[in-house]
């Protein structure tokens, strides 16, 4: 029998206690039952329990709890505690679904709770005191052997919620240490283009958590294979995914983070137009557009002058254009990209009268200084006296 080994927070412990966990009316649930069992960081504990809502605020509240209803029409209410934040959700059983959203009705089973979950080591359950595993659909042994794949029949659950098609990919590149379920896999390709269906927000958040993952490449390119991104990035190439994958093993290379974004961006052709069309398409944020937009400019020619590159363009986007280019992004380690310290003023002084021209030299004068590498202010004074005396 699988046990955790998980150290539970003493506030977390609390909650638990106070919504009968000696009484077997409360576990932890999926993600950090898994992520535990397979030996991961746990950022997030859930807690289950057969308590309706009510009950479970009435409990905590009584006992000075705050208590925020986050999603009480589905069950769940959120204690925030000084190590995190804890949803707590009824237990459930799906009532309608039309593939974006579910009409639920709540349940004290538990069984039947796990079989409304999409893959089965994400239906685990843990007693919070003891450790005791609960596994309804041997999803401790697939977690063990690398297989992710849903439960019951593939069909039905994509068509429960259809997001679960890039669901079953990101966490194939999470988990999968083996050739993915036949049945998953076939089930997400025969129903691709329900994709089409749900929100721009949804795809986008989940292409992106894809991308995050240390190394996406294999499960992008099986992806593609499969005309997975057709309904929703069809922009995404054999090219893209060779880019892509460049740039992931110079991330390693130089020890950085994973990056979504640029990631993405690496997926895309270099054409600004056409980045800004999948930004908008995916309801990306302003800042994401614009790093998008950003890294989609670049050049062969971008390792040349990298400080010049993000001085134009922002950091971020100079490091993973200068990755892409193969380039040193050493010189980028405790520099930030000064402030160009002329205004038109100083091009007034000089003799131009104020007006259109006195921005065109400014701009001119702005642009020399940052190709010759921020000079200081006697070399950028000389600058300015010739370009406004020309």
């Amino acid at each position: 029998m699988a046990r955790l080994t998980l150290a539970l927070p003493s506030g977390v412990l609390k909650v638990a206690e106070l919504l009968g966990s000696a009484e077997g009316d409360v576990r932890i649930v999926g993600g950090a039952v898994r992520d535990s069992l397979a030996g991961l960081e746990v950022k997030d504990i859930d807690l289950a329990t057969r308590l309706t809502p009510e009950a479970v605020m009435q409990r905590l509240r009584d006992a000075g709890l705050k208590v925020v209803p986050t999603g009480l029409a589905h069950g769940t209410v959120t204690v925030p505690l000084d190590t995190g934040p804890v949803e707590i959700t009824t237990l459930r059983r799906d009532v309608e679904t039309d593939g974006r959203r579910a009409t639920i009705a709540f349940s004290d089973d538990w069984r039947e709770d796990a079989a409304r979950r999409d893959f089965t080591i994400n239906a685990l359950y843990a007693e919070p005191l003891s450790g005791e595993v609960y596994d309804y659909f041997d999803g401790v042994n697939d977690l063990r052997a690398g297989l992710v794949r849903f439960i019951g029949d593939p069909l039905t659950r994509i068509a429960e919620d259809h997001l679960r098609i890039l669901r079953f990919f990101r966490f194939q590149a999470r988990f999968g240490r083996s050739a993915p379920d036949p049945a998953s896999l076939a089930a997400c390709v025969a129903r691709a283009n329900d994709l089409m269906a749900l929100s721009r927000e949804r795809i986008a958040d989940e292409l992106l958590k894809l991308l995050a993952l240390p190394d996406p490449g294999p499960v992008v390119a099986l992806m593609h294979a499969n005309h997975i991104f057709q309904p929703v990035l069809p922009e995404v190439v054999p090219a893209g995914i060779s880019t892509m994958n460049n740039l992931i093993s110079a991330e390693q290379a130089s020890r950085l983070q994973p990056t979504a974004l640029w990631r993405l961006a690496a997926l895309l052709p270099p054409d600004q137009a056409l980045a800004e069309s999948v930004a908008a398409r995916l309801r990306l944020s302003k800042a994401q557009r614009k790093l998008l937009t950003s890294i989609a400019a670049r050049q062969p020619e971008d390792a040349d002058n990298p400080r010049a590159l993000a001085y134009w363009h922002g950091i971020d986007a100079a490091i993973a254009r200068v990755l892409m280019a193969c380039g040193d992004i050493s010189t980028f380690s405790g520099w930030t990209p000064p402030h160009f310290p002329m205004t038109g003023k100083a091009i007034i002084v000089r003799g131009t009268a104020a007006g259109p021209e006195v921005a065109r030299i400014l701009q001119a004068v702005e642009r020399q200084w940052v190709a010759e590498g921020f000079p200081d202010e006697t070399r950028l004074n000389a600058i300015a006296d010739a370009l406004a005396s020309a």
